[in-house]
């Protein structure tokens, strides 16, 4: 099943490549975000059409975008932390699937490869996207790839140093 909507929560990083990604396949997109349009750089752009939690909490707003979602892509550089490792375990608590990937130890094109085929598999129609704070600008490419594969890949830069990796999926139960 191809996917019909992407839901990230607006920080950097994954959460607004996912909503590029969204933009640029011409999916719908939305989710929750704090309240006021919170983000790490400021207000999140009215361009994304996100929902306004009643709260500021960040942790609220992780749990409802999760609770939306047929499964979740945390992208993360090194391991999952502070909101990506919430991600996860919000993941397992409402038994959805869920993927990680670390974009130092793969490509960015095969990061989009492995992420296609495991939405695949999944059947998801709805996906979420996460990571830590503010990693390299690569991950809306990858992203995109994954979601729409027949647009081109926004030409951004991958790190000289990537290798192949293998992502970590999980899915409670």
């Amino acid at each position: 099943m191809p996917i019909t909507k992407i839901v990230p929560g607006g920080q950097t990083g994954a959460d607004r490549g996912g909503l590029e990604a969204a933009r640029w396949c011409g999916l719908p997109h939305g989710g929750w975000c704090p309240k006021g349009r919170l983000a790490e750089d400021g207000a999140i752009p009215a361009t994304y059409e996100l929902q306004e939690m009643p709260t500021d909490d960040y942790p609220s707003r992780t749990e409802a975008n999760v609770v939306d979602s047929d499964t979740t892509a945390v992208i993360t550089k090194g391991r999952p932390t502070r909101g990506s490792l919430l991600t996860i375990q919000l993941a397992r608590k409402h038994g959805k699937p869920w993927i990680h990937f670390s974009i130092d130890k793969m490509t960015r094109a095969k990061m989009g490869e492995e992420l296609a085929t495991w939405l695949q598999a999944e059947a998801a129609t709805t996906t979420r996207t996460t990571t830590t704070s503010r990693p390299p600008g690569d991950i809306p490419a990858s992203v995109t790839s994954s979601t729409c594969p027949t647009r081109s890949l926004w030409r951004r830069t991958t790190p000289a140093a990537a290798t192949a990796g293998t992502p970590v999926a999980g899915r409670q139960g």
